[in-house]
């Protein structure tokens, strides 16, 4: 009888599933403490939303707690998904910080030890998981916890990701480095047929690069009423270090960083470089460039440089940056210390019809605040017990059955 050979492994097909978690962090802080007792149960104190997983989500706190019937003696922390979406499945961390050097923080996670029904789901935008009882307030109050009237949460969100890998033969691609190349030529000025003058600076360039790249160049040199013999060009009302970084993106496709325009001593933050360089872009119709520096603005938004990112977006048409750096803004506690800047006021004065849309940005946030507690009680909201108690982290499944989680 013939004997069959098997296949070697190493030549045998495969697949497999792997499953595993996208994790990003977000620090509440809460400051004059003692002010927000009070409120009433049921109402909180949200964080700004962070985005995680491909989703949005908010912390939220609860002063007095979140059911009345605990009469205000416990405050109350739920983490919610603040944005659309369907079954999210996330595991969670909350920490409360020990704000002396002891690092004695108060943690609860799922993180690294095994949870018997897998992961927590929500089901849809709105839905929460977290501690009806997360720590009692008298503690709280007489612990290391409290300093100076202020809280400090650290909230850790890992979104459950899968994805499908198999096994692959043949030759292995190396990834393109046409940018590379490009921006080599660029940088040698081999072949160079233009030159741009910027106020005390020249730049050499390649017509036909710069024509396929930019709508505004190809007119230039090759339209109708442009000049395919022009050598020389002179650029007003735009800095050398801005337009050498767009010549950069052009030949390479990639936002350069600044020691790349200005070398080891930069003249301004990597921050006011792109935003001089969004006007750049939308001067030339370079859609692309104007995209990534839209996202990077959107990524660096803090209270010093908002207003004039604002601007910006409403100069040059950006409308999607303009809702954020609004939305940024109108958060309560950003508020003040935007309003404060030379910057806002330049834009105040500048364009004061920017006050009326700010004002619906808060109507709209409230709105959004009042949907997400307009759900607290639904069936398929995750919620928790008082751990120190210990009571097990309960959540409810959309047929109103209770499912018990070891936690």
């Amino acid at each position: 009888m013939e004997e069959v050979k098997e296949e070697p492994w190493d030549d045998a097909s495969w697949s497999r599933s792997v499953s595993e978690t996208v994790n990003g962090s977000h620090e509440l802080t809460i400051k004059g403490y003692s002010l927000s007792k009070g409120m009433g149960a049921g109402r909180y104190i949200t964080s700004d939303t962070f985005s995680v997983g491909g989703y949005d989500w908010a912390v939220y706190f609860y002063p007095d707690g979140k059911n009345p019937e605990d009469n205000s003696m416990y405050v109350s922390v739920f983490i919610a998904l603040a944005s659309e979406g369907t079954d999210v499945r996330a595991l969670f961390k909350l920490t409360l910080l020990d704000q002396t050097s002891k690092g004695n923080h108060k943690v609860h996670s799922h993180f690294d030890r095994p949870l018997e029904s897998g992961p927590y789901t929500l089901k849809y935008r709105g839905s929460m998981w977290g501690y009806k009882r997360f720590f009692k307030r008298p503690l709280l109050e007489n612990s290391e916890y409290l300093k100076d009237d202020c809280l400090v949460m650290h909230c850790t969100v890992g979104v459950v990701k899968t994805r499908f890998e198999r096994s692959k033969h043949g030759v292995v691609v190396p990834a393109s480095d046409m940018g590379k190349d490009f921006k080599d030529l660029f940088e040698s000025q081999v072949g160079c047929d233009i030159v741009f003058k910027v106020k005390s600076e020249s730049f050499k360039a390649h017509k036909l690069i710069l024509a396929a790249r930019s709508p505004v160049f190809r007119a230039q040199f090759y339209g109708l009423v442009g000049d395919p013999c022009l050598e020389e060009v002179v650029v007003e009302d735009i800095e050398p270090f801005i337009f050498k970084a767009m010549l950069l993106f052009i030949y390479s496709d990639k936002i350069p960083e600044v020691y790349e325009v200005m070398g080891s001593i930069p003249m301004c933050s990597y921050t006011v470089m792109v935003q001089h360089l969004l006007a750049a872009a939308d001067l030339y119709n370079l859609d692309r460039l104007k995209m990534l520096c839209e996202s990077r603005l959107c990524e660096d938004i803090n209270t010093e440089t908002v207003a004039t990112t604002l601007s910006l977006a409403e100069q040059h048409h950006c409308p999607q940056l303009k809702a954020i750096c609004l939305k940024f803004i109108a958060n309560p506690k950003n508020l003040g210390a935007v309003m404060q800047s030379e910057a806002f006021l330049h834009l105040k004065d500048s364009c004061p019809t920017m006050l009326m849309e700010l004002l619906e940005i808060f109507a709209s946030v409230d709105h959004t605040s009042s949907l997400l507690l307009s759900r607290k009680r639904s069936v398929s909201s995750i919620y928790g017990q008082d751990l120190t108690d210990g009571g097990a982290a309960e959540s409810v499944n959309p047929n109103c059955k209770r499912i018990r989680r070891r936690t």
